[in-house]
């Protein structure tokens, strides 16, 4: 059973932490007692998530680089120093501004350049961060990678061709990665998401159209919670799931099912 104190002494960065699940996941791996660095895009984001740390009682810096730029990314490892645990949470689904389905459109409707943002951030974006991390985990002899995708990826979406294939391509990178890095004691994980709102919903986004559409395709008739995916990405990082590697963990209210 994990503790308060499962992550002490312990050095996490989670990408894309500024809001959302990355933030869920910041805070919980910071109360159990890790030092995260909070990465973002955005400045005041990443430091207002490391002010809530703070103000919590636990340990975090602010650490903003784009993670779909390669020297970005290097030079912001060489800054961070080496970390324990990485979580790559940084994703792009693609301009939505409600429940509904935003800007996707059949695959014959895209041409390339759609295609693009999507593989960017949601695949090199995770290979440029483990790249740049990884050797100091395999230095050290431990460390933890937890990636996160989408249900879209394991199962795949209509009108989300590139999304989902890129969602499923960080799954098969980090299965491979893991093959290659399980002797040095790091383990290489995958979280499958389903539709994860805020964790309080204000009233205007209960009030949304597609809510009652969207939650009608799961078994368990409400979206998931970022302290859900936090809890379970708490596990895949800690002492407990040291045997635990290359495998991919749905966390999706019943959306899809698989052995």
């Amino acid at each position: 059973m994990t503790d308060e104190h499962t992550h002490a002494g312990r050095r996490a960065l989670v990408t894309g932490a500024g809001q959302g699940v990355g933030r869920a996941i910041a805070h919980e791996l910071a109360r159990r007692g890790a030092e995260v660095v909070v990465n973002d895009l955005v400045d005041d984001r990443a430091g207002a998530v490391v002010a809530e740390i703070a103000a919590a009682g636990g340990r975090a810096v602010p650490s903003v680089f784009d993670v779909t730029d390669w020297s970005a990314v290097r030079q912001a490892a060489e800054a961070a120093g080496p970390v324990d645990i990485l979580v790559n949470n940084a994703g792009n689904a693609g301009r939505v501004t409600s429940l509904t389905r935003g800007d996707f459109a059949p695959f014959v409707e895209t041409a390339p350049a759609d295609w693009e943002s999507y593989l960017r951030v949601n695949l090199y974006g995770v290979m440029h961060t483990v790249r740049a991390f990884l050797p100091a985990m395999i230095d050290k002899s431990w460390g933890r990678v937890v990636t996160i995708i989408s249900d879209a990826g394991r199962v795949g979406e209509p009108t989300m061709a590139a999304y989902s294939a890129a969602k499923a391509g960080a799954a098969g990178f980090s299965r491979a990665v893991a093959r290659e890095v399980g002797r040095h004691g790091v383990t290489v994980n995958s979280v499958s998401l389903g539709t994860v709102g805020p964790e309080e919903p204000s009233d205007e986004y209960l009030k949304d159209p597609g809510l009652a559409q969207s939650i009608s395709r799961y078994v368990i008739r409400r979206i998931g919670r970022p302290g859900e995916v936090a809890a379970l990405v708490s596990f895949l990082s800690g002492p407990e799931a040291g045997w635990v590697t290359g495998q991919t963990y749905p966390i999706n209210g019943g959306y899809s099912f698989s052995f």
